[in-house]
């Protein structure tokens, strides 16, 4: 894989990521149990961060330690075959604390003028 498609690949993690924390924002926990789109789309939004870590090359991960892509391939994992099981305090735990975190470090890689 080429550097431009790793950069590809971390824009998408980084502009899905921001996108979920943006649709959480002003929102409580309890939304996700009462708005069906919104638990569509934070999920759905989750499940690309993942896809994205996970078609990341090895050796381009190894350049990122403080980026936790375990966790992130392994939620994905959970939200795709997992899906009738999903804990959504453990959701919102990630969009509100874990993505904003997740954001910043991306922010400091992903060159701000790299397209998709």
């Amino acid at each position: 894989m080429s550097r431009h498609e790793t950069i590809v690949r971390l824009r998408h993690m980084l502009d899905h990521a921001r996108e979920a924390v943006a649709m959480a924002a002003g929102k409580k926990r309890d939304d996700i149990d009462t708005d069906r789109k919104l638990n569509l789309a934070l999920v759905r939004l989750l499940e690309v961060v993942g896809e994205a870590a996970s078609r990341t090359p090895t050796d381009e991960r190894t350049q990122y330690p403080d980026i936790p892509w375990a966790q992130i391939v392994g939620l994905r994992n959970r939200l795709i075959h997992g899906y009738d099981s999903v804990d959504f305090d453990i959701l919102w735990q990630i969009v509100t604390h874990d993505l904003p975190l997740l954001v910043v470090a991306l922010e400091q890689i992903v060159p701000s003028n790299s397209g998709t």
